[in-house]
């Protein structure tokens, strides 16, 4: 799968541009030791343009920018994947299972993945953050749960289309037990799609936690975030026009990767990905074709 991925020129895009991503959020884990200058200090040199000691400038307390844009990341990476791990639990087992548990868990299972459609996740979501608190931690758990019928409805397709396979049937009649069947035949059909769902939420969770924190929904000032920090910028339009562009180019290109990288996972792993792989093999057959048969012994 790695291998596909990377011969296409979307997929080794994609991971280039998620690498460094995931440097950017490393960094920004590492704490304010890498930073230039502390992300929550303020300083009488307000909506200060670039320059050598602030790269990006100051926003309208003075605080560095750049140092507040590499401390903001760790929210928004951490946020964005935790949408997508609880999205991926809380919808892909029950997708999985609603196939061989009988009609009433399938019925029942149903019913929620088709309420949970029908909520609006941004308006709940400040709902339950009244109710529990506000706190980042409460917001992702919250939204991921209300993605979760993406991964629901896809994990139930793939299983749908395996467990009508002979060998499925031939372990089911054999008298394989269902966490059996599921490890050893349906998992590996149902994980192409998965994983390809999981790019776009991510990509989906950097839009929301983007979102959120632009409206100060999940976060305690004076902690940044790129929401954050977008939306700090918009109050200041008059005297730093271009203070926008970092935090909006970020989140831009994070949620195009994720998009791209999940194109490139769909192309190798259905048509295009074998005939990719038959592709391969075949040149490989020709070069040991045209490289002829090795001589089985010496000249005499």
């Amino acid at each position: 799968m790695v291998r596909r991925v990377l011969a296409l020129n979307s997929g080794r895009i994609a991971v280039t541009i998620l690498a460094l991503i995931a440097l950017l959020a490393l960094l920004a884990l590492l704490g304010p030791w890498l930073a230039p200058q502390n992300s929550l200090a303020t300083s009488d040199n307000a909506l200060a343009a670039t320059s050598a000691a602030h790269w990006l400038g100051t926003d309208y307390l003075g605080r560095d920018v750049l140092s507040r844009l590499l401390d903001g990341s760790r929210i928004s990476v951490l946020g964005s994947l935790e949408v997508a791990l609880v999205a991926l639990v809380v919808g892909a087992i029950p997708g999985i299972l609603s196939v061989y548990l009988g009609r009433a868990f399938e019925w029942f299972t149903l019913r929620i993945a088709d309420t949970l459609v029908a909520l609006p996740f941004l308006l709940f979501a400040i709902a339950v953050i009244a109710l529990l608190g506000n706190g980042i931690t409460q917001a992702m758990l919250v939204t991921g749960v209300l993605v979760s019928p993406l991964f629901y409805r896809v994990s139930r397709a793939a299983t749908l289309a395996v467990a009508r396979s002979p060998y499925v049937e031939a372990a089911i009649v054999s008298g394989a037990s269902i966490g059996w069947i599921v490890r050893r035949h349906v998992w590996t059909k149902v994980l192409p799609p998965i994983a390809v769902a999981l790019a776009q939420t991510i990509g989906v969770g950097f839009v929301i936690v983007s979102s959120l924190t632009f409206l100060g929904i999940g976060v305690q000032p004076p902690e940044p975030t790129w929401g954050g920090l977008l939306a700090s910028d918009l109050g200041y339009l008059s005297h730093r026009p271009w203070a926008p562009v970092a935090p909006a180019l970020l989140i831009m290109v994070t949620v195009w990767a994720c998009n791209l990288l999940a194109d490139a996972i769909r192309d190798v792993s259905g048509e295009a990905g074998r005939a990719l792989a038959n592709d391969h093999k075949a040149r490989a057959n020709r070069r040991e074709a045209a490289a002829g048969p090795h001589p089985a012994g010496g000249s005499r």
